[in-house]
């Protein structure tokens, strides 16, 4: 029977396995030794297959390590199906197996099998010795011997898959860690710099075009805003799942007020024809990363203004003091969907009407405010009725 691809392969993870087990060679020679037989191996054995992983061959049976026997001519085949142990000390005194063929086959006279198991007690194979001469295996402290052995071997095979999976997952995380470097470096550089060169661009031409072309020009300025923007949240996704979440810089801030100002200021000249109502009191000083707050309001604004009603309005109330720092952002629109919103802090998921100008963005905004506030140990949640859509932003400022 062929064996698929992916079968081979974990047949020859199960032999570098065996390989790597120091203590087999001595095992097989403490079993010669101690039994007088000439053959022991350690067989990896499954219901197509019997291979040799290692080999101590005093006889010139000729099988070698990787060699295989046809797994209906052995006993083990049957072992794999049983369970149990085989041995006899001179076939022509085993009634089972005077007339079995696998003896006739091989011209044996003794032989012993224990199977043996790994994890979960699944079997592996079998650890067994053969001779062209009698030999006494059937007594009590040889098959214990063996067992004790087989034993052994199993659980030095399940350390060894421990190990090789440890090794794995190093080698991928390695991989990961190159993967976000290459990332975060084109994100940072190689989209930046052209970027930064078109913004410059835009405003030299803005000094020197005449009105008719200004429109223009500041629907590119709006343009570049978005994909710095863009540019920006897919840095942050890189870093919180790439590289194991956001790294807060926090301290007792006294300004925030005046930053957040600037956030919703800079929106309404991106977003002229909207409408913001914002209200903003904050009496204490506030103990955050002043950037990532601003960020994260940055983002459930735009969410606002992007996927709200279209002429409608948006609300923006901010009221911090010793106990708390809360921020609520509600703009009208249609609902949000049960379904959307139990996805909605999800990365690239993104709710509302997802037509024309609403479809733009790479659903990551929220995502991006919702791992803001869990690395502030704050809380962040959505709510939508027929009337508004409500982000609210909850941080206990007492520490």
């Amino acid at each position: 029977m062929t064996t698929s691809p992916a079968d081979e392969k974990l047949l020859k993870t199960d032999l570098e396995l065996i390989s790597k087990i120091e203590s087999i060679p001595t095992i097989l020679d403490v079993i010669c030794r101690t039994t007088g037989m000439g053959f022991a191996a350690v067989a990896r054995v499954t219901k197509d297959r019997w291979i040799a992983g290692s080999v101590l061959d005093k006889i010139g049976f000729g099988l070698a390590v990787g060699g295989e026997l046809e797994i209906n001519t052995t006993i083990c085949d049957e072992i794999r199906d049983s369970g149990k142990l085989v041995a006899f000390n001179n076939v022509q005194d085993a009634p089972l197996y005077r007339d079995h063929h696998t003896p006739r086959i091989y011209g044996l006279k003794s032989y012993i099998s224990v199977p043996i198991y790994r994890r979960q007690n699944e079997f592996f194979g079998t650890l067994c010795a053969i001779d062209p001469n009698p030999a006494r295996v059937e007594s009590s402290e040889i098959i214990d011997m063996f067992r004790l052995f087989a034993e052994l071997i199993g659980k030095h095979i399940d350390s060894q898959e421990r190990e090789m999976a440890s090794d794995m997952a190093l080698l991928l995380e390695r991989e990961v860690g190159d993967l976000r470097d290459q990332f975060v470096a084109i994100l940072g550089h190689d989209l930046r710099n052209p970027l930064n060169a078109i913004a410059m661009s835009a405003q030299i031409l803005k000094l020197k075009t005449t009105q008719e072309h200004l429109s223009t020009i500041t629907k590119m300025e709006n343009s570049v805003q978005r994909m710095a923007s863009l540019i920006d949240n897919m840095l942050d996704f890189s870093r919180a799942r790439l590289g194991g979440g956001f790294e807060l810089n926090q301290s007792l801030q006294t300004n925030l007020a005046a930053d957040l100002h600037q956030v919703i200021d800079e929106l309404s000249i991106v977003w002229s024809a909207r409408t913001i109502v914002t209200e903003i009191s904050i009496s204490a000083e506030i103990y955050c990363d002043s950037s990532r707050i601003c960020q994260m309001l940055s983002n459930l604004l735009s969410n606002a203004l992007t996927h709200g009603a279209r002429e409608g309005i948006v609300f923006c109330t901010i009221i911090g003091d010793a106990d708390q720092l809360k921020i609520t952002v509600r703009n009208s629109g249609l609902p949000i969907a049960p379904d959307v919103i139990r996805r909605l802090f999800q990365p690239f998921s993104r709710g509302g009407d997802r037509t024309g100008k609403n479809s733009l963005g790479l659903g990551l905004g929220l995502y991006i405010a919702s791992q803001i506030a869990k690395a502030h140990h704050a809380e962040l949640t959505v709510a939508s009725d027929p009337d508004y859509t409500t982000f609210v932003f909850y941080m206990d400022n007492r520490r």
